[in-house]
């Protein structure tokens, strides 16, 4: 596990993997979640050194759930993790009352922390985000705040942040505007404001600027190597980080893009876990799209396996 996994009291801390979801054709035709491989998953991440996942975010396609998935996800994440594994499942909803129940949920099943949008309906002016956490907020979890400005048209600017912070709503964020320049403006305006590198493809730079949880995508695949790049930014070990973020940089800008469910889930298939197909909505990538995602996971996987039979890093289990 990583150098900050050992104060679980900071549970938002290390390595938190954001969840893929499995799909199983049912004999309708429809996808149906596979909540037995879900656990299985979850289990797995947790042997091969990562600190938690994140259900329900993004990655985990939360906005094609039903209630009733939605919940059994969650559950399946506490049911399978292990002792000091975090379980911080995503409460995004289109209001604080929708938000608020996610939130009551997740404590109700054992989490241990929640991963908050602004609300996602419209381009909300300030007060009405402040309004969205501090509802959140009475569900008594600690709230990691989720700044994606590109889903949500709301940016959680670091002034905003400190106001978060200082009235006690929030105590990390997951910062995925990819400015790495933010990192700093938020350390001068909210001293003690913690923050999770939200992208996969700035988390070395992230890690330099004092990052202290990377919320990824791509150990989905590949969490032994994942979390061999994080150990290493976050220790200040360049030699180590350098060269595996130069190698594995071409799979981790995929986390950036919009087709990045799919990818990551094509990714997994070609390294031998299940991605499997993604709910509509998304439709499977472009012919051009699988191809450069298959190549590039491919030429990443062989060089992780060199590094390996170097004795420099290990391998993750299959």
């Amino acid at each position: 596990m990583s150098p900050s996994s050992t104060n679980r009291s900071q549970p938002w801390h290390g390595v938190l993997v954001a969840t893929t979801l499995p799909f199983r054709e049912a004999e309708t035709g429809a996808l149906e979640v596979d909540l037995e491989n879900y656990g299985r998953h979850v289990a797995w991440l947790a042997e091969n050194g990562c600190d938690g996942v994140a259900p329900n975010g993004s990655l985990g396609e939360y906005q094609n759930l039903s209630d009733a998935e939605r919940a059994a996800v969650v559950e399946t994440a506490v049911a399978h993790a292990p002792k000091g594994f975090t379980v911080m499942p995503g409460v995004a909803a289109y209001g604080a009352h929708q938000a608020r129940h996610w939130a009551d949920q997740a404590a109700e099943a054992g989490a241990q922390a929640v991963m908050l949008l602004p609300p996602n309906t419209y381009r909300a002016e300030p007060r009405a985000v402040v309004d969205h956490y501090r509802e959140v907020a009475k569900a008594g979890l600690p709230i990691c705040a989720y700044n994606n400005p590109i889903d949500t048209k709301v940016d959680l600017v670091p002034e905003l942040l400190a106001e978060l912070y200082n009235e006690g709503l929030i105590v990390a964020v997951k910062e995925f505007t990819g400015d790495v320049r933010r990192s700093y403006q938020i350390a001068e305006v909210a001293p003690g404001l913690e923050i999770m590198v939200g992208s996969d493809d700035v988390l070395l730079e992230g890690a330099i600027a004092g990052a202290v949880g990377w919320l990824s995508g791509y150990p989905n695949a590949i969490p032994r190597e994942t979390v061999a790049l994080y150990n290493a930014a976050v220790s200040g070990d360049l030699e180590t980080a350098v060269p595996l973020y130069r190698i594995m940089h071409r799979l981790l800008r995929w986390d950036s893009k919009t087709e990045f469910v799919q990818s990551i889930k094509l990714s997994m298939d070609i390294a031998g876990r299940y991605g499997g197909p993604s709910r509509a909505p998304r439709l499977p990538l472009r012919a051009d799209q699988h191809e450069q995602v298959t190549a590039d996971t491919e030429w990443v996987l062989a060089e992780l396996a060199r590094l390996a039979d170097e004795g420099k890093i290990e391998r993750s289990s299959r």
